[in-house]
C-alpha cells in the first residue's frame, strides 16, 4: 500500500494545473500566447522594480520564458498562475505560490499585476482566491508572503487578504547587488477559517 506525500500531492495538483474562478478574474496556466500580454508589464521597470527579476528586454525573451514554463508545469514543479480578466480576456499578471516547506506544511505566495490594471484590488481578489485553495485543497497551515520593505502596496495587498504582519528582517537578501529589509506577513489555517 503506498502513502502518498505532502510532495506527491503538490506534484499532483500542479502537474495539471486547476484553473479557479473569482468574481472578475480566472485563474489558469500560463500559456505561450500570453507573451504579449505578459511582455506589456514585466518589460517595466516600475514592476520589476520590487520583484527578484529584471525586466524583460524583448518579446522573445517573454516567449521563451512561457516556453520554458511549460516544461516546469509538466514536472509538476511550477505553482504560478496566470491572472486573466475575464471581461477582456486578457493576462494582467501572475498570482501563485513561489515555494512551500513540506515538513513544516506551510506555502509562500506571490504576485505581479499590469500597472495599467492597479488600483481595483485584482491582485487581492486573486491572493484570496490562491490562499483559500491552498487552505482548502492542499490544506496548509500557514501561507506567507514576502515584500521588499519600500513596497507599501504589496504590504496593503497582504494586509487585505488578512495577512498578519510578523516583522522585518533587516538586510536579509541580495536583491540586484543590494541587501535590502525583507517584511514578512502570514495568515494560519486557524485564522482563515475563524474569520
Amino acid at each position: 500500500m503506498r502513502f502518498f506525500t505532502k510532495k506527491d500531492k503538490i506534484f499532483n495538483v500542479f502537474s495539471s494545473m486547476p484553473t479557479l474562478e473569482c468574481n472578475r478574474l480566472i485563474l489558469r496556466r500560463m500559456k505561450c500566447t500570453d507573451a504579449a500580454d505578459m511582455y506589456e508589464y514585466a518589460k517595466e521597470e516600475c514592476v520589476t522594480e520590487y520583484l527578484l527579476w529584471n525586466p524583460h528586454d524583448s518579446l522573445r525573451y517573454t516567449e521563451q520564458y512561457l516556453k520554458y514554463v511549460q516544461g516546469k508545469y509538466r514536472d509538476g514543479e511550477f505553482y504560478d498562475w496566470a491572472v486573466v480578466l475575464k471581461a477582456e480576456n486578457k493576462m494582467i499578471g501572475t498570482c501563485g505560490f513561489t515555494s512551500f516547506d513540506t515538513d513544516n506544511n506551510s506555502a509562500e505566495v506571490g504576485y505581479v499585476i499590469n500597472p495599467k490594471y492597479r488600483g481595483h484590488e485584482y491582485a487581492v481578489e486573486a491572493l484570496t482566491k490562491v490562499i483559500r485553495f491552498g487552505f482548502d485543497e492542499l490544506e496548509l497551515n500557514r501561507i506567507e508572503a514576502k515584500y521588499i520593505v519600500g513596497n507599501d502596496a504589496s504590504l496593503r495587498v497582504m494586509e487585505k487578504c488578512n495577512m498578519s504582519f510578523e516583522g522585518i528582517m533587516r538586510s536579509s537578501m541580495m536583491i540586484k547587488g543590494e541587501y535590502r529589509d525583507i517584511g514578512h506577513c502570514a495568515i494560519l489555517r486557524s485564522e482563515f477559517y475563524n474569520e
